[in-house]
Order: structure tokens, then sequence, then C-alpha cells
């Protein structure tokens, strides 16, 4: 299938409701038309499967169905997979495959095994490989290391986006092991005081499957591939070696084992398990490595108004920016399978992260791309969730009639299971209830409630996991409100009816940044080496957080004060990887510090649903009815 059928089917799996055409063309950037032809040919390539389901509602995966075509359509018949095919059979023959054979074996005609050479030719060179070719015979020439490296790519483009599963590369590579072989690794590698990332893990794996089936076959790194290694990773090694010997019975020289375990060190591995944060930074990192990163802290605490002053965080954060300065260096950067959906869900933590990384890109002369910034935002994140800066507790009222004392279980239960998020203000045993009376954030309630409002909840006297997970959606609504309110005022402050376009495109990001930016510097909001800020902003990693609104903006808060510059197209335009209806460029003052990390998280939720965004493209026809939109969305 080509790329806008993939896409068109990822569109369809990240939603569990009916999708329509238009939807589709949109996010597509094609017509209505050209959406039913997809899915016609999809529908044909996944027959018998019943793939996509139509109706007068739209479209909708039937994801059984998808799950078998997915692995149905890996067969090497695919174009794509056959073109793999051919390369691991090329990697496989030193001596060279006859194209006529090859084609005989592949039930294709040689035209067609021409053609396939073509593109893995393309492949094979971008990887620093040669394809020879003399009369009917092709040979792959270039080094083993290098070979290597192509197979883990071609093996990565075949796989499912996300995780690497481990049963496919057994599969694939005839490790049949190699589940145990990862949790002896792990328990090995914890036993040496190491943190694991498992979200690389099986990524090293897989070049560990590749280096034992690639060993087997006689087939070695080359002696100039791998520079000396340091004591750590012949400690690694070492230990890898008894691991690799002892589960697939193949050894590996000595080579193989220091490159495998410098992959581990540079991608997977962190130091300090059980130790001090002082001993950590005294045996592991750099004083002036350690220095910078206190400065960088300082910097984006202040630029971002957030509290990052912690040795713990300081300290980890450094050991990670130490690999990942190893990795930037070798153009070997680490796959993040949560990337996406952290730029989506938390575009404020990404945005220090993003910030981080250039300071990082800066120093080292190194490019930061998106996959090792939604690294550096775990760090950030999983730091701020831990000083539990925007979590509060929203209040309850309990109403359980009194018998037998049931409504002292009900609220010990309660805050048993959700103290962390529920207070407990009153619990009121009577069944003569002024509801009106009610002040708090939700309501409790064993009483049969007909015209209940929607922050109350009923539920049975003897509290169960249904009752449980309601209180949490209840829970979950007032946190969203909450977080709506708190915006919409000071949000509504920086529209400018100046600063609003219906339907204006540009050639490029930048040249959409520009066009936006020479508005807000003829009003005296910003001057030009803000725009400028905001294009470099732009080129490092794309502020389409989700794939409905672009916000682009400056690291620097120079702004003389804070604006929006908005524009809604009926028709998205391209953005980074996405397609968006809406382009926001904000520029903040140095006083609006603290605004900034109100607004950009909340102004990125609100746009960030679909049938939303829709609606204010379809009836925001000027800048009046924009903002009647806006504020309906957000009361909504």
């Amino acid at each position: 299938m080509s790329a806008k059928h993939e896409r068109l089917l990822e569109y369809l799996a990240e939603s569990d409701d009916w999708v329509t055409a238009g939807e589709l063309a949109d996010r597509l950037g094609v017509t209505t038309r050209s959406v039913r032809s997809y899915v016609t040919s999809v529908k044909s390539a996944a027959k018998p499967l019943e793939v996509i389901a139509s109706s007068t509602s739209g479209y909708r995966l039937n994801r059984e169905a998808y799950a078998s075509f997915v692995t149905e359509s890996r067969s090497r018949d695919a174009p794509r997979e056959r073109v793999h095919h051919i390369i691991r059979r090329l990697g496989d023959s030193p001596s060279g495959l006859d194209v006529y054979e090859l084609a005989g074996e592949l039930y294709v005609s040689e035209s067609t095994v021409e053609a396939d050479l073509r593109k893995a030719r393309l492949l094979v060179e971008e990887a620093g490989l040669t394809l020879g070719r003399k009369g009917a015979s092709v040979v792959l020439t270039g080094s083993e290391l290098n070979r290597r490296r192509l197979l883990s790519r071609i093996f990565r483009d075949e796989s499912a986006q996300g995780f690497l599963d481990l049963e496919t590369i057994q599969r694939e590579f005839a490790s049949e092991n190699l589940a145990g072989f990862k949790s002896e690794l792990i328990a090995m590698l914890d036993g040496n005081g190491y943190f694991v990332n498992e979200y690389s893990l099986n990524n090293v794996l897989l070049h560990v499957a590749i280096a034992v089936d690639r060993a087997s076959k006689n087939r070695h790194i080359d002696a100039v591939s791998v520079a000396e290694p340091s004591e750590t990773v012949r400690d690694i090694a070492s230990q890898l070696d008894a691991l690799v010997t002892s589960h697939f019975g193949t050894s590996l020289s000595q080579r193989e084992l220091a490159y495998l375990s410098v992959l581990l060190t540079t991608r997977v591995l962190t130091p300090g398990h059980g130790e001090t944060t002082e001993a950590i930074a005294e045996g592991f990192l750099d004083a002036d490595d350690l220095a910078e990163m206190r400065r960088i802290a300082r910097l984006a605490s202040d630029e971002y108004l957030v509290d990052l002053d912690d040795d713990d965080f300081i300290v980890r954060l450094s050991l990670h920016v130490r690999n990942l300065v190893a990795r930037a260096q070798e153009n070997s950067h680490s796959r993040n399978p949560m990337t996406r959906s952290i730029k989506g869900s938390y575009p404020m933590i990404y945005e220090l992260a993003v910030f981080i990384a250039s300071q990082v890109q800066r120093r080292h002369g190194i490019t930061v791309n998106d996959d090792e910034i939604a690294y550096i935002a775990l760090h950030v994140g999983s730091y701020l969730e831990r000083q539990n800066l925007r979590e509060e507790r929203v209040s309850c009222a309990i109403v359980s009639p009194n018998y037998y004392d049931l409504h002292l279980s009900l609220r010990a239960k309660l805050e048993a299971e959700l103290g962390g998020e529920l207070q407990v203000d009153v619990v009121i045993t009577r069944t003569d209830v002024d509801w009106a009376a009610l002040s708090s954030d939700i309501v409790v309630t064993t009483l049969p409630v007909p015209a209940a409002r929607d922050n109350v909840v009923v539920i049975q006297p003897f509290l169960g996991a249904a009752d449980l997970e309601a209180i949490r959606r209840a829970i979950s609504s007032v946190r969203r409100h909450r977080r709506r309110m708190e915006i919409k005022d000071e949000l509504l402050e920086y529209f400018d009816e100046r600063l609003f376009w219906r339907n204006l495109q540009a050639s490029s990001e930048a040249d959409l940044i520009r066009t936006l930016g020479e508005s807000m510097v003829a009003l005296g909001v910003i001057d030009e080496s803000y725009v400028e800020g905001a294009i470099e902003r732009e080129a490092m990693s794309s502020t389409a957080f989700t794939d409905t609104i672009a916000v682009p903006h400056s690291m620097v808060m120079s702004a003389a004060r804070t604006a929006i510059a908005l524009v809604v197209n009926e028709t998205p335009m391209p953005w980074g990887e996405n397609r968006v209806n809406v382009i926001a460029l904000i520029a903040f003052s140095e006083t609006g510090r603290k605004a900034f990390q109100t607004v950009f998280d909340q102004f990125v939720e609100v746009f960030s649903d679909r049938d939303d965004v829709q609606r204010i493209v379809r009836r925001a026809t000027d800048f009046s009815s924009f903002i009647d939109e806006l504020v309906h969305v957000i009361d909504a």
C-alpha cells in the first residue's frame, strides 16, 4: 500500500468512533473522492478480511481484522518487504546473487526484481554500502558494521509503529531464547547498579539478535569498526559474553561484544542505581558537565517559572545528556515510541525539553531530534509530577443516609481508594438534602437523584469498582473544567481582531511565521528578532503538538506584551509531519511568564479535540464569531 493508504489506516486506528470522509480528507490533504478511492483500495487489498466498516456516519476500523491484515501484509510478496528480503539475501551471499534466479525464487518477473534493486540501492547507499553489478550478478559490498546497521533499519521499518516486538525479532532471526536472555540481561545490569531504559532495550536486543545471526554465519565486525573500549564497556562486555554463550550457544568476538556494550551504555543504561546523588555525581560525571546542566536548569527555571533546582534531577538528567551527546556525535539517535503522545499530551513539558535540548545542542554542536527531546521530556515530566505542581485535590460531599454507620465505611473506603485525589468536606446522613446548597466540586450519593447535576455521582451503598470508576471520571471532569476556566478570561485578552486571519496559506512554516510576525511587528508587539527566534524554534522541532493546531513561538520571552496572532483555515496546511487547521503565533512578554505556563498547555488542550476544532473552522467566519465559538468550546 502507498503511504496515503497507511496514513488513512493510522488515522482510523486513532479513533474509536466513526470518522467522516471530510475529516479524513482534511487530515490526508486530499479530496473526499480520493478518500473513498483509498478505502476501496484497502478493502480490496484486505479481502476477505473486513478491515474498514462503512456507513452514513463515515468509516470505522474493524480492529481484529486490521490486526490480522497487518500481520498478513508483511509477507514477502509486498513490494517493500520484498525489497528488504532481497537486501537480507544479499547480506547473506558474499559472492552475490543472480537476478534471474532471484526472480524465480520470489515468483516475480526479472523487471520487477530490477525495479526492486533500484529501490534497494537507495537504502544500501544511505547505510554506506554499495551494490555492485556485473551482468546478471549483483553483490553487496561494504563493512560488516554497516551491513548490520542496515539490517536493523529495515527490520524497524517493517515493524509496526511503537515498541519493537520481541517475538517478531525472535521469529525473524531464529533467536528462540531472546526473552529469557532479556530477563537475565536486566538482572545482570540491575545487579551492576544500572537503571535500565526499557523504551530502548528492545532496539539493542535487535542488534544482539543480528550479531548472533551474523556470527553464526561467520560474518564478523571488521577490526577497525570499534574504538578502544572503556573499562565500563569491557566489564559489561565480559558479562555479556557469558550470557550470549549460555543462551545462544554462539561466541561473539571481543569487538562485537564491545560494540553491543557501547550500544547498551549509550542507549539503555544509566549508572547509579542504589547510590546517593553525591556518589553518582562524583563517580560518573565530569564537573564541567554538571555545572553546565545546573546553568541550563537555572535558565529553564527562570524562563518558565518552574523549580528545577534539585540535585537528584540535575544529576540524573546530566547522565542522560552525556549519553545523548555520545549518540548524536555518532549520528545514532535513540528512537522513542512515546514521542507523539508526549508531545500532544504534555506540550508545556515538551517545550521545557526543547529549551533544554537547544542549550545542549548549542554547547556541543550536535542535532537533537524529536525522539531525543521526548526522552528529556520524560525526565522533566517525572520530576514535575513528583513535585505535584499542578495537582489539587477535588472537594467532595458525601450524601449517605444513616444506617448502621454505612456512611462511615463509605467515607473510609473513598479516602483509602481516592485520598490522593479527593478531599471529603462534608458527610450528610439525611434524606432531605438541599442539593443547591452543596458547594463541593462533586457530590457522591447513595440516594437516587432523578434530576442530578453534572457533578453528582450516584453510587451503590457498598462501593464497587464501577462506582469508583464513575467517581474518577467526575474528578477528571472537574479538573479539566478548572483548567479551562483558568484560561478563559485571560486567553481572550490576548486576541486582537487585527491579528486574526481566515484561510491564510503559505508555502512553508517559516513563510507563515514571517507573515504573522510582520503584523505583530507593525503593532509594536514584537521585533524582528522574535520572528527569527520563532523560526529557529520551529526548525528544532515542529510546534504542531496535535493533528489540528501549530503553536509557533520563540523561546525568548521578549515581546512588548503577550498576544496571539491566529489563522483559522478550512483547508489544513502541512506543518512538520502534520496537517493543521489552526496556526497560532504566540508572543509572550517578560511579565507574561507566569501566564505562559497556564496558557500554553491549555491553549493546546482546547484545540486538541478534532470535533471542537472542526466546529470552530466551520463557524468562525470572522473574528467575532471565532471568539463566540472559542468561548463555547471552553465552556462545554
